[in-house]
């Protein structure tokens, strides 16, 4: 799974809902609530009263704002939680000012949202949050109302003793900070992990179903190719010269594309297989003709480009990739205008091909669930190669991706940039020593020539 996409998940997946802040904040002014009425009640302990539960009823208002407000699925952004984490550190540090600062035992209740920070934030939202906890309290060491005690005496803690609440709630806070993020950490990457394997597997899964089918259509397809190629050929010896050149020129179209449905179909029952026909060393030039060749034949309109800089590069020729870049250059010259252009490149470090048309491009949705199964960009009179109407499944590009990852490759789709130009750009691109993998060794001539690739905004799937 491309690393994009995949950040992109784990970003939203770490990302808290409002329901636990609001959840977490009304048990918090529970147990405020409580500590108020017990130790002024229950304790005869003199307590600012009114002035309690109005910094109380400030966090009881903003919850029942944000429930009004968002509903209970919505996920907050880390500036988002980090400031209403925020807001919890000021509202504690208020009662506690009201209550003795520092000296009330509760002072170690700063640590709670730097702990619920650590675990669910980015570190420098948590480290923010730890600063501002520790920094209210050492004010509150310095400047707070008298710890409330029984009326008939009042106490007053030494400094000394003030001085190591704060240093607890210090090293409280970096370490637990630190513990919790590390450990939240460790378990979001686990959960990474186990999403790319999910993934990976159900694309697996469907590539190998969809195998099982192209094997059991090739064998159901056999049979009516045979009887279309047996009647064409009849057709062509009754009508001999006696035929008129158009419908001897039909004829044989019509047997070069039996011909030609029957090799697709002996690729798609041997995709897996290493055959030695399809273990020769190619050139790139020589594998980028064989790929247009087929089109060509059909009257489509390619420009062929094909140059780069040192040695040209050669690889074992790979049916699973052959059929994945047919399948996108048909898509191409399916949506193309009026010509589609196809650009081979290499360096001494990478090795290109491009495939440009000018047709409409991809539609921002298509893009971002582009080589998805089941995702397609042909509408329902969309025409396909070969004149015929429907709609896709979705499956082409799919497959595609799948075959041509597999040999190590990268694929990224866009469109076309230019202020005056359109259409769609597949840039499929390989590590050249990947690329040249298992290939005999060739000599040919060095070419200095340079042509990198355009710059283009990448979107990889």
């Amino acid at each position: 799974m491309p690393d994009s996409d995949l950040n992109g998940l784990v970003r939203n997946a770490r990302h808290l809902r409002l329901d636990t802040f609001v959840r977490l904040r009304w048990l918090a002014i529970t147990g405020q609530s409580a500590a108020v009425v017990g130790a002024q009640f229950g304790l005869g302990l003199a307590l600012p009263f009114g002035w309690c539960f109005l910094v109380i009823a400030t966090s009881s208002w903003l919850n029942l704002a944000l429930r009004i407000r968002f509903p209970a699925s919505y996920r907050l952004s880390d500036d988002s939680a980090a400031l209403l984490l925020a807001f919890d550190i000021v509202q504690l540090a208020a009662l506690l000012f009201l209550t003795g600062g520092l000296q009330n035992p509760f002072s170690l209740l700063f640590l709670a949202p730097v702990l619920i920070s650590a675990t669910a934030l980015p570190p420098e939202r948590t480290l923010a949050l730890g600063l501002l906890a520790v920094g209210l309290a050492t004010l509150l060491a310095l400047v707070h109302r008298p710890l409330p005690w029984f009326s008939d005496g009042r106490i007053e803690l030494p400094f000394l003793y003030v001085s190591g609440v704060w240093t607890a709630i210090l090293l409280g806070t970096a370490f637990t900070g630190v513990y919790a993020w590390r450990v939240a950490e460790e378990t979001r990457l686990l959960a990474q992990a186990l999403a790319a394997t999910e993934l990976v597997l159900a694309r697996e899964q469907h590539l190998s179903q969809l195998d099982g089918l192209a094997a059991a259509a090739a064998h159901e397809l056999g049979t009516p190719l045979g009887t279309i190629m047996l009647v064409t050929k009849e057709l062509i010896r009754q009508l001999g010269p006696t035929a008129s050149p158009a419908v001897a020129d039909d004829l044989n179209l019509l047997r070069e594309q039996v011909d030609r449905c029957r090799g697709i179909l002996g690729k798609l029952t041997s995709l897996d297989g290493d055959g030695v026909g399809f273990l020769e060393t190619v050139t790139f030039s020589h594998l980028v003709e064989e790929l247009v060749a087929p089109q060509r034949a059909l009257g489509a309109v390619l420009d062929i480009s094909s140059q780069g800089d040192g040695p040209e590069p050669a690889c074992r020729r790979n049916p699973g990739v052959m059929f994945g870049l047919a399948n996108i250059l048909d898509n191409a010259v399916d949506f193309a205008e009026s010509r589609v252009t196809v650009e081979a490149r290499w360096t001494q470090e990478r090795v290109w091909l491009e495939i440009r048309d000018d047709g409409p491009g991809f539609a921002g949705e298509v893009l971002l669930r582009a080589g998805e199964p089941y995702v397609t960009t042909r509408s329902a009179d969309r025409p396909q190669t070969g004149g015929t109407v429907g709609a896709g499944l979705g499956l082409g590009l799919f497959i595609a991706k799948t075959l041509i990852e597999r040999s190590g490759a990268q694929i990224a789709l866009m469109n076309v940039s230019a202020p005056e130009a359109h259409g769609a750009i597949v840039r499929v691109s390989w590590a050249r020593h990947i690329f040249e993998r298992g290939a005999a060794p060739r000599h040919s001539p060095e070419l200095n020539i340079r042509a990198p690739l355009p710059p283009g905004d990448v979107v990889p799937i």
